[in-house]
């Protein structure tokens, strides 16, 4: 069994299409970065969002359920 490769430099040249090869490497390994990072910030914006909507509809619950006090309150008798 024969090495296809005898040195790092001629696995780096890939037959004259080490060019190719590799900025294909780098564009693959480039778009995957960028698409992690730019899941990540989505994700922290919407939690963001999520948070921010979530203390409002605190704030909305809590200003609705204090009760009235100008309504009188009835009494009834048995």
């Amino acid at each position: 069994m024969q090495p296809y490769f005898y040195s790092v430099s001629e696995f780096i040249a890939m037959g004259k299409h080490g060019v190719f090869v590799w900025s294909c490497w780098a564009i693959t390994v480039g778009v995957m970065l960028a698409f992690v990072i730019y899941s990540r910030r989505q994700r922290q914006a919407l939690i963001k969002q999520l948070t921010i909507q979530q203390a409002r509809q605190a704030q909305r619950t809590a200003k609705t359920s204090t009760p009235a006090t100008s309504a009188p309150a009835t009494k009834q008798s048995h």
